[in-house]
């Protein structure tokens, strides 16, 4: 019980913490100017949009547009951050954003900019951040060390929010006073800094005992990590669902400013300071909710309130009801995602880090970009305060899905574990032999039987997300005391990579099971190869296989 309050403990003692550490300093305050340049550009598009056109459907796609690429490609970006130099990652999604932001400030500037053409260039930004989404949030733990991490989490959530409370109001500003030509060329030069931040960070890797796996497989590792991490599905879906039902808020307040409260630009950059503002004081809160109530209990908090908000922003006809309104949805809008993604940062070990926030980016921004489809269509149809009172009733009776798919208890599930010695082995493997079959045999008191068949299913679960398949545990129906664990791995590396990437309570699982092991002998493990042709080519052969690297040759030290 302790143990898993320890980060939630450090959160509240230490938020700027983190800000002690060079890298991340910089990082994060040029983080900080690059979302202010982010928002000012949405500020821009989303007033353009209005402007080109009355259709509140158009107006919500510019939320689809930019978001729509972290559903698409979330996984390869995510791979792509977990196998490359995540500091190059980031810089080539950079390169890719401002090189879209450049392109729209030039045709804004020529007066060419068209909705569909809008949009087009929305969704080339979005892709570039969708590349890098995944990149940023899992190099957060090579910025700052482990028992900073929650708080460093928080700290980037605080730094979108601030740019938040400002960037929407100097938007509004701006487009009123230049144009959007101006926002789309202030969103340009604003990613600068951080380019420099990351030309400058030092960033410095151990070298892996293995080559990297390749590009598709690391796509199937991905996932099949995720499908068997029932704590990382339920964050998924719960997300989503935020994501679908409250999404409302953010595709649809343009059309609040000018339907409801009858403002421009400035009513509109007001509106989305008093969220930016409400979700600060939401991220700086988030210490504090974690400490008092369990992670269901909180999104079930959030959930209400922001029903409630939605509800009190569709009847408002006053600006500073509105915008009160929206402060306390900023602040439960932002608390609610805070605890998404500190479920996913410390459940997930660091070898798939990139692919799980990946998946959760795709979960929250597919579920926006459905929802804002989705409340766009229904505003064109029944009424901006019609949609968002919709939401807000769908958003009140969200936390019954809890009932079903109660939120994970957060803890450092995703510790790594020490790494393990190689084991011997007498046949000459290369990287690519196999499949490899693993054999396990227990001896275990028959009154223990059911509790050690529950513990393997335990076992089963790490296995197949850390890389195994087609496993099996059976029983001796002539030895009822005789147990068999199988399982296969695609090739002797793919074994290497699986048993090494267990994290601390993996182990610990291992263990557990271990423990009901009996007898004088300890547990007995055979690793055989099937279809073991080339172990019995003559040395003749073996020697003609010159694209073949011994094991040795790869692995050039051993790691206890």
């Amino acid at each position: 019980m302790s143990q898993a309050r320890k980060p939630e403990t450090f959160v509240a003692d230490g938020i700027t913490v983190p800000l002690r550490h060079a890298t991340f300093r910089r990082v994060w305050l040029a983080g900080l100017l690059s979302n202010m340049g982010a928002l000012i550009r949405s500020v821009g598009a989303a007033w353009a949009m209005t402007q080109m056109t009355s259709s509140a459907d158009m107006v919500a796609l510019v939320q689809t547009a930019l978001t729509l690429p972290t559903m698409l490609i979330a996984m390869p970006a995510g791979a792509i951050a977990d196998m490359h130099d995540r500091r190059i990652v980031s810089l080539i999604s950079l390169g890719i954003v401002l090189t879209g932001a450049s392109a729209l400030t030039a045709l804004a500037w020529l007066d060419m900019v068209t909705p569909l053409l809008l949009l087009a260039f929305c969704f080339v930004v979005g892709s570039g951040v969708a590349l890098m989404d995944p990149t940023w949030q899992s190099s957060i733990s090579e910025q700052v060390p482990p028992d900073a991490l929650p708080a460093a989490v928080a700290l980037n959530s605080i730094s979108y929010n601030i740019a938040r409370s400002v960037g929407p109001a100097l938007g509004g500003i701006v487009v009123a006073t230049a144009g959007a030509v101006a926002a789309f060329a202030l969103n340009a030069l604003l990613y600068l800094p951080l380019m420099l931040a990351l030309l400058v960070w030092k960033r410095v890797v151990p070298p892996s005992r293995l080559p990297r796996e390749q590009f598709s497989r690391a796509i199937v590792s991905g996932i099949r990590y995720i499908t068997n991490s029932p704590s990382i599905k339920i964050v998924l879906i719960r997300s989503m669902v935020t994501g679908v039902f409250g999404g409302a808020i953010i595709s649809l307040m343009p059309i609040v400013a000018r339907d409801l409260l009858h403002g421009g630009a400035q009513t509109y950059g007001l509106l989305l300071s008093a969220f930016g503002l409400g979700a600060v004081i939401g991220a700086l809160y988030v210490p504090e909710m974690r400490k008092r109530l369990s992670a269901e209990a909180a999104i079930r908090a959030c959930a209400l309130s922001m029903g409630g908000s939605l509800l009190a922003v569709a009847l408002s006809r006053d600006l500073i009801w509105t915008a009160a309104a929206l402060v306390l949805a900023g602040a439960v809008w932002m608390m609610a995602w805070v605890l998404f993604n500190l479920g996913i940062q410390l459940s997930a070990p660091r070898w798939v880090a990139g692919r799980s926030l990946a998946a959760y980016q795709a979960a929250g921004s597919g579920g926006i970009a459905i929802g804002s489809w989705g409340w766009g269509r229904l505003t064109d149809a029944a009424g901006i305060d019609t949609a968002l009172l919709m939401s807000g009733a769908l958003m009140l009776l969200s936390p019954l899905i809890g009932l079903w798919l109660p939120m994970p208890r957060v803890g450092a599930r995703g510790q790594e574990a020490e790494l393990l010695e190689d084991p011997d082995v007498q046949l000459a493997l290369t990287g690519r032999s196999g499949p490899l079959i693993v054999e396990i045999e227990y001896r275990v008191a028959q009154e223990d039987a059911r509790a050690f068949h529950n513990a393997m299913l335990a076992v089963q679960l790490f296995r197949q997300r850390n890389g195994a398949y087609g496993w099996s545990i059976a029983r001796d129906i002539t030895d009822p005391e005789s147990w068999t664990e199988r399982y296969h791995c695609p090739t002797w590396f793919d074994y290497l990579r699986q048993r090494n990437r267990a994290t601390v309570s993996e182990r610990a699982l291992e263990r557990e099971a271990s423990a009901f092991h009996i007898g004088p002998d300890p547990v007995r493990i055979r690793r055989m190869l099937e279809r073991p042709f080339g172990s019995v080519r003559s040395k003749e052969d073996k020697s003609n296989r010159e694209n073949d690297v011994l094991l040795n040759e790869n692995t050039p030290g051993r790691s206890r």
